[in-house]
């Protein structure tokens, strides 16, 4: 007589649930943009999209608690002249947000703790450098300030956002660059390209240390991510464009560790990891599911868990980092499902009868305490992010103002993207042009003491407002 073996998870019971109606954010008119990017980035303070806009890019960012209806004048995050393709929270500071562009800049905000009462169009820094749309922003894991961008003209970008200044450029890739991907301690990135190769990156060796001609024979967009061992999870589609997921050594890229054929789709499928729990979700544009699996390290490697399934197809997905999920309900990860005019959060959760802290379901996570310093990190050092305990819930810090070394930024580009008359530097006599630097200078610092200003009597307006004096 045989038995089947059930294979033994604490994660294999997890389930998807939408919360109620009341509960999702209503009325945004999600960006209609042909790009493969999730539209959608979320921390455990805020909430941005990117939408549709006259005259130039935006994106909408939201407090997590102002659920509902949001009024068509809410004020947006204008700046870029074209629409935006990608945004992400910096890990180290929930208060600050990267963005890029079909105008070839990418763009870094400070998002005040109060709803403002106009738009917000002045960035703390724009990073110039691109000579096409840039498609791919992600922040380091574990180092202050650092950057990467990767744009139309196939280029890779590392920046250090604190003196806005290019710190590697790597010219690699042939062709479009699909994704980018950090490993856990952010000593390597991976890469998909319209090539078909999946590269493994050294940025500061400037060099691609491995490297697999077509880990999926079709033809169609890859993703490729790090896991926390150090392997690489793939998803493209075969050569009859059935769609399929792939897991990696890249110390031998010759056979594949895994590979799963799931179903016949167009859509490509983005995967959010959680390194914690070792679950990767995947949700494709134009699906109405999203499907989430076990990597382990018994075969066969890759393991199906279960399908969150609903009526509407989404148009992008939002991933709340760990320390923003409910520990009392044994939420494990929380997506914000893009409609195509609202925003709906998913839960997902361990069915538990206690109501203690489930310490096998929360191991300590990454916090918002970078480990390593810019220039730590230039000198090739390595560190894993510093480490905090979920047991009493994640509570956020107090907003921290991103400080930029003015005089790097401002020597290195004009002060605003607008074009400047041509005037040749070297024809003016010195006088004249130590005058109009001082001027300029005198003029910053005046508009600086009047931000600050504004910042104060908003701050005050939303104590009044919100009924705290």
């Amino acid at each position: 007589m045989s038995r089947s073996i059930v294979r033994q998870s604490k994660f294999r019971h997890v389930f998807g649930q939408a919360v109620k109606t009341d509960q999702t954010y209503d009325d945004i008119r999600v960006s209609k943009v042909t790009w493969d990017s999730s539209f959608c980035a979320v921390n455990p303070k805020f909430l941005a999209v990117i939408v549709e806009s006259s005259g130039g890019g935006a994106f909408l960012v939201l407090l997590l608690s102002k659920v509902g209806r949001v009024d068509k004048n809410y004020p947006l995050v204008i700046g870029h002249s074209g629409p935006v393709l990608d945004i992400d929270w910096c890990p180290h500071n929930d208060n600050i947000l990267a963005s890029c562009s079909e105008d070839t800049t990418a763009m870094v905000w400070q998002i005040p703790d109060h709803t403002p009462s106009r738009p917000i169009s002045e960035p703390i820094v724009v990073l110039e450098g691109h000579s096409k749309r840039v498609g791919i922003i992600k922040w380091h894991p574990t180092a202050r300030n650092i950057l990467l961008t990767a744009g139309s003209d196939n280029l890779i970008i590392i920046w250090n956002v604190g003196t806005g200044e290019p710190l590697i450029t790597m010219d690699d890739h042939p062709d479009l660059i699909y994704n980018v991907s950090w490993n856990y301690n952010g000593s390597l990135f991976c890469t998909t390209c319209k090539d078909r190769r999946l590269r493994v990156c050294d940025p500061r060796k400037n060099e691609v240390v491995a490297e697999r001609l077509s880990p999926h024979e079709g033809i169609r967009p890859m993703r490729a991510i790090f896991t926390k061992e150090g392997n690489i999870f793939t998803t493209g589609f075969t050569r009859m464009s059935q769609r399929e997921l792939g897991l990696w050594d890249p110390t031998n890229f010759e056979e594949p560790i895994a590979l799963l054929e799931l179903d016949t789709s167009n859509g490509v499928l983005l995967p959010f990891y959680d390194p914690d729990t070792n679950i990767v979700y995947l949700s494709g544009k134009g699906d109405s599911s999203v499907r989430y699996f076990e990597i382990t390290e018994e075969p066969p490697y890759v393991h199906y868990i279960s399908t969150f399934s609903s009526k509407e197809p989404q148009r992008g997905m939002g991933f709340m980092p760990k320390r923003g999920v409910d520990v009392s309900k044994c939420e494990i990860a929380r997506l914000y499902k893009l409609h195509e005019r609202k925003c709906e959060p998913i839960m997902m959760t361990v069915p538990r009868k206690s109501d203690l802290f489930q310490d096998d379901l929360y191991p300590d996570t990454a916090g918002p305490e970078p480990a390593l310093e810019p220039e730590e990190w230039m000198d090739r050092r390595d560190a894993d992010p510093l480490l905090v305990s979920m047991r009493d819930g994640y509570v956020p810090p107090k907003s921290r103002e991103l400080k930029v070394a003015k005089k790097n930024v401002l020597d290195t580009r004009p002060a605003t993207r607008r074009s400047m008359s041509a005037v040749d530097g070297s024809s003016l006599p010195p006088q004249l042009l130590e005058k109009l630097v001082e001027e300029i200078q005198n003029l910053k610092a005046t508009v600086l003491s009047q931000e600050k200003r504004i910042c104060d009597l908003e701050n005050k307006l939303s104590k009044y407002t919100n009924g705290t004096v």
